[in-house]
């Protein structure tokens, strides 16, 4: 096993592209998605800082998928030899607007391969660093970490909740139900099976109910900000720190700098354990 995640390195630097469209449909579902009253896009509107997570699927034949439901490893992504793949966090940064209409290019490459030794046991961490361009030119720069895991120990205590890093200005509480998780899963072209297979999710990987989207939490905290900042999003970091289920109200909360120049946000569950952590910087 140590041999194998060993050379797992030689992804490092691995490359490919892509093309996708900024389409009225998708930002319309999205929308939806997010229960929003928002008037019907047009050509040429700005597509909402943090909505480009729709964009760029990862698309393969239904042959090619794998048993949890993502595409097989060893395509782009390194063959990590641990069954467990999610989505840890990301780093974003927003050059300048994409608008309802464009077609635009992504060009990501595996950044590192990291291997570590947590409280769950061994994990490896691969980070893709992508740039998003538009016709006009670089609009969003962004790294994305991916974790892989061993099976957990059934027996072994839930690890302590930490605290969350702030004290809540802003607020909005959300109850994920398997509708919204299914309408983002589908609007991202998302097959991961935690998602929406309650069999597979509380017999195959011991959760006790359909996992929320990390992407979609992430977003929540994107609309928090961008709900109530007074100045655009210039750079967004966030890290997962603990699974959310469906049915189980999520909190998401914000608190600003004195300035207004940066905020912390993150996101809790109904305990109260924290589960997203984040900060904006803001232009």
């Amino acid at each position: 096993m140590t041999a194998d995640l060993d050379s797992l390195k030689q992804w490092i630097g691995r490359s490919e592209s892509a093309i996708d469209y900024v389409t009225v449909p998708a930002v319309d579902r999205l929308s939806a998605t997010l229960d929003r009253d928002d008037a019907f896009p047009k050509i040429g509107d700005p597509l909402p800082v943090g909505w480009h997570s729709i964009l760029f699927p990862r698309v393969v034949r239904h042959s090619q998928i794998g048993a949890d439901g993502h595409p097989a490893r060893g395509d782009f992504l390194p063959p990590v030899p641990l069954p467990r793949r999610m989505f840890a966090g990301k780093r974003s940064t927003f050059i300048a607007p994409l608008l309802v209409g464009d077609e635009v290019k992504r060009v990501s490459t595996i950044h590192n391969v990291t291997v570590k030794d947590g409280r769950s046991g061994r994990m490896v961490f691969v980070t893709v660093k992508t740039d998003i361009s538009s016709p006009r030119g670089l609009a969003i720069s962004e790294e994305q970490d991916i974790v892989y895991r061993g099976e957990p120990d059934k027996n072994a205590p839930p690890p302590p909740a930490q605290p969350a890093p702030g004290k809540a200005v802003w607020q909005h509480q959300v109850t994920p139900d398997p509708v919204m998780l299914f309408r983002y899963s589908a609007l991202t072209f998302n097959g991961h099976r935690i998602h929406y297979d309650h069999p597979y999710v509380t017999g195959t990987e011991g959760y006790p109910n359909l996992v929320m989207n990390g992407g979609l939490t992430t977003l929540l905290a994107y609309e928090l900000a961008r709900t109530h900042a007074t100045t655009p999003i210039r750079f967004m970091s966030s890290r997962n720190v603990r699974a959310l289920f469906v049915g189980r109200t999520i909190t998401i909360c914000g608190e600003p700098s004195a300035d207004n120049k940066t905020a912390k946000l993150w996101a809790q569950d109904d305990t109260g354990a924290l589960a997203l952590s984040a900060e904006a910087e803001f232009a």
